[in-house]
């Protein structure tokens, strides 16, 4: 495996900060580049995918736990530098809140497109456990089907740690008139969802859990519940009765607004930076699928992809 080293660091950062259009550009801060690491297997592997890049450039990177809602307001404030995924459902109206106080720029859209939602393993849709589905409607006829012995004789919901959408999903069974059948379990983590999916998989048991795409699971096949469609204002915070589901979305990349003048070298490669869903899901099965640590999984996506990465710094 290669390895990405300082001396080739340096080699880069004198070639890359040559010139442009004639003219030399200013270079980039010694100050650390602040990333955010939340409590998903994707964006830690690539909150140190892009601080590789940006080390590989030369520059000081250093990585910071942070709320996955607050973390927009700590971007405004300058105690952190950046924001690499930033989902359209989930995440914002907290980062247009930011960005309407000032202090925080849009650097840019990944290729990507998201989707957030309640679904199921692909096995439950071939076994028919629950005919029917995924459409929603199905779910009223076998609640049983998905119960377990925590949920009080109800199917059960394993949503993502409550921080992620908070009474969302709790509202959605409320307004489809789904709660008299089903509960609501917040899982502490997004580890703790995939826990569960193996441990369903190889019982062959019904379950219904949260997850997203671009992600791992995409791989093996997992099927999202299809719900009335999103639309703006259906949701319970914005007016509506929540019976909707999730809208497909995009993954934006979120600065501070000083970026730009203190690292300009790395602030251009960062609005460059386009990754796709393959890109995005190789990530997370290093670490949910091959059981590597987040930063062993960034350095081996490096090695192995320099050609999707390497342009971006050009």
């Amino acid at each position: 495996m290669k390895k990405i080293t300082r001396n080739f660091a340096a080699a880069a950062l004198s070639l890359t900060l040559g010139a442009v259009s004639g003219q030399a550009i200013a270079e980039d801060s010694s100050k650390p580049i602040v990333i955010p690491t939340h409590n998903w297997s994707s964006q830690v592997v690539m909150a140190y995918v892009i601080g590789g890049i940006f080390e590989s450039m030369g520059n000081n990177v250093e990585y910071v736990p942070a709320d996955t809602q607050a973390v927009y307001e700590a971007i405004r404030n300058g105690d952190v530098t950046i924001s690499h995924e930033v989902w359209q459902s989930t995440f914002g109206a907290s980062f247009y809140n930011a960005m309407a106080k000032g202090g925080i720029i849009d650097a840019g859209t990944h290729a990507a497109m998201t989707l957030e939602e309640m679904g199921v393993p692909q096995y439950v849709i071939d076994d028919n456990l629950c005919p029917g589905l995924p459409n929603w409607e199905a779910l009223a006829n076998c609640p049983e089907v998905f119960a377990t012995a925590d949920s009080g004789g109800k199917g059960r919901w394993l949503e993502g740690p409550q921080s992620w959408h908070g009474t969302q999903m709790p509202e959605r069974l409320a307004g489809l008139g789904l709660d008299d059948k089903y509960m609501v379990k917040f899982a502490g983590s997004a580890d703790a969802l995939w826990a569960e999916l193996e441990s369903a998989k190889k019982e062959r048991r019904g379950v219904i859990t949260f997850n997203w795409t671009p992600n791992f699971t995409d791989a093996e096949g997992f099927v999202f519940i299809e719900f009335p469609e999103f639309f703006q204002g259906c949701r319970v915070g914005d007016g509506g009765d929540g019976a909707c589901g999730s809208p497909k979305g995009w993954l934006k990349k979120a600065a501070n607004y000083k970026f730009p003048k203190t690292h300009p070298a790395a602030y251009t490669t960062f609005s460059k930076i386009s990754f796709t869903s393959t890109d995005i899901g190789q990530m997370a099965a290093l670490v949910d699928v091959d059981k590597m640590s987040h930063q062993d999984a960034a350095k081996s996506w490096l090695s192995a992809h320099e050609d999707v990465w390497k342009p971006f710094t050009e």
